[in-house]
């Protein structure tokens, strides 16, 4: 049987590196090589690969919406997901989004032989030093994050970081208090923050609000 194989990551060289790993690899065989998101979904569909390797940071779509995107033209398709970040909230997210293994891209030439063939048994695969290294674990991308948030849940957060009280908010954006709590209650669910403070913090590495406040 032949394994066909999808590479999506829009670093070019790294993409070439990854590219040579899967044509060494027998019976192993490229379909496909992209540069954002758009273009994974795009191939998958026409050409339907066994697995699709996908950086879930990339431009246009990232990865996690592009593994959704993919998981439904292409069904057949197993996600093996690329990432600097080791953060548990973006395994789960690329999980949910229908991935079946997540490999750190600095862990990438060792791990992601064992990551198709386990991809393709039908089981979860995690590269191991996720949970060697915890200063890897705690990792996350402020902008990955940025975009996991709706326009207005992004308005509400640069609120709460101008230090405005629910109430202030809700006047201002013409929407009722209960409404304020349920997206702050959202946002802090989809960022993995539990407390203002570092909603704050977030909001301004995020590019969301201005220090000058």
């Amino acid at each position: 049987m032949i394994i066909t194989v999808l590479l999506a990551d829009d670093h070019v060289l790294f993409r070439q590196g990854l590219a040579l790993l899967v044509r060494e690899q027998e019976g192993w065989q490229m379909v496909g090589e992209a540069g954002n998101g758009e273009e994974a979904v795009a191939l998958a569909e026409a050409r339907q690969p066994h697995i699709a390797v996908l950086d879930v940071e990339m431009p246009r779509i990232n990865g996690i919406e592009a593994a959704r995107q993919i998981r439904q033209v292409s069904p057949g398709t197993r996600i093996v997901a690329l990432s600097m970040y080791g953060d548990a909230h973006y395994q789960e997210r690329m999980f949910e989004a229908g991935a079946s293994a997540y490999v750190l891209k600095n862990e990438a030439m060792d791990d992601l032989v064992e990551a198709v063939e386990t991809a393709l048994r039908g089981e979860r695969f995690v590269s191991p030093a996720v949970a060697r290294n915890g200063a890897i674990v705690e990792r996350r991308s402020a902008e990955l994050d940025k975009r996991a948030l709706s326009e207005r849940e992004r308005e509400v957060l640069r609120w709460l970081a101008q230090g405005q009280r629910t109430r202030e908010i809700a006047d201002a954006l013409g929407i009722s208090a209960k409404t304020v709590e349920t997206y702050r209650s959202r946002i802090m669910l989809k960022l993995g923050i539990d407390n203002l403070p570092g909603l704050v913090k977030f909001a301004i590495r995020a590019g969301i609000a201005s220090t000058e406040l």
